[in-house]
């Protein structure tokens, strides 16, 4: 065998002296095979180095590969990192290994994506929708037996299991917390595309608790931001109004460290804050940052034993799970607003 090449089945069978399909037989227990044999072969793999091509296998025989693909918008937020935790938790114990890949928030890149992983007949397919996306190409699989489960958001075209966090309510939390403590101008930063579930579910919360405190909804104090940076600017903008807020939601993790960024470079931590989503060193920031948190690795684990047992022929109608979310008392949402001066 030359140097630099990775082993085939037919090294392996040149090394016993047998044919490539006794190999094959040894290692999908799927023929009559001597003992001895079957040591050889083994030995012979095990000196090679030899690493069965489970896919081509698989497509060969027509059965599902023994991996899970999980599609999500974004490989470095640490929220999809933990719900990658979760699931693979798992799964461990039934020898599924979990595949993972970014659609950067692309419908394009997403099902290109998704493809992919059909293309290796996963046996799993778990994907957090991107904005615009339709899932109707995935009908087929669905109806012949592959479970698919929708992540953080709903999909579109596709009725299948969604599993989801507590949005409009964990929001409607926060937002009354700030209101709690004298709080009216308050500011909410987050993406601004309403046709993304959360920002939705999220910014409904915020207006639900406005409402009930009797608040007027001001449209001039919801702003956009994607990222850190956006954030960042978006919080700058909000404190150059005319009358600017005295307290901010952030609509999630990334958002939030761009507004406490922003808050401590304008030397403006008088502001309250509630964010969506907990954040790393969220207890170490001055002050602490109070968060509406989720449990993205129970998010996870729901998706995941939820599709374990529609592999395992759970074929009651599709669901909708919700997974609560719960406040986290900290210092930055306890900031009393100041009184309004006397007339």
């Amino acid at each position: 065998m030359a140097a630099n090449r990775r082993p085939t089945l037919a090294d392996v069978a040149q090394e016993v002296g047998v044919s490539a399909k006794t190999v094959s037989r040894v290692l999908n227990e799927d023929g009559p095979v001597s003992a001895q044999t079957r040591e050889q072969v083994l030995a012979a793999v095990a000196k090679l180095g030899f690493q069965p091509n489970l896919m081509a296998r698989n497509i060969r025989v027509g059965g599902p590969d023994t991996t899970i693909g999980l599609v999500v918008p974004d490989l470095g937020n640490p929220f999809f990192g933990a719900v990658a935790r979760g699931i693979e938790d798992s799964v461990r114990d039934r020898g599924l290994t979990l595949l993972m890949g970014s659609s950067a928030d692309d419908p394009d890149r997403e099902r290109a994506l998704t493809d992919k992983f059909l293309a290796r007949r996963v046996s799993i397919l778990i994907v957090v929708p991107s904005v615009g996306a339709d899932h109707s190409h995935l009908k087929s699989h669905r109806t012949a037996g592959l479970p698919v489960v929708f992540l953080d958001r709903p999909g579109v075209g596709l009725s299948t299991d969604s599993i989801v966090s507590t949005n409009r309510a964990g929001a409607q939390e926060g937002v009354a917390h700030l209101i709690a403590h004298g709080h009216r101008r308050i500011g909410f930063v987050g993406d601004l595309p309403t046709r993304l579930y959360t920002r939705r579910e999220r910014l409904a919360g915020y207006r639900s608790a406005l409402q009930e405190a009797g608040i007027p909804y001001d449209r001039s104090l919801v702003t956009n931001a994607h990222d850190q940076r956006g954030a960042e600017a978006a919080t700058s903008q909000l404190l150059d109004l005319a009358d600017p807020p005295t307290a901010l939601f952030a609509g999630n993790n990334i958002v939030a460290l761009g507004v406490v960024a922003e808050l401590a470079r304008s030397k403006r931590k008088h502001v309250a804050v509630v964010a969506f989503d907990d954040v790393s060193l969220a207890e170490a920031l001055e002050p602490a940052l109070t968060v509406v948190a989720q449990d993205p690795e129970e998010i996870g684990r729901t998706a995941a034993t939820t599709a374990l047992a529609r592999l395992d022929g759970d074929r009651s109608r599709a669901r909708t799970i919700t997974v609560p979310t719960r406040l986290i008392v900290r210092g930055s949402g306890e900031q009393r607003a100041a009184a309004p001066p006397e007339a």
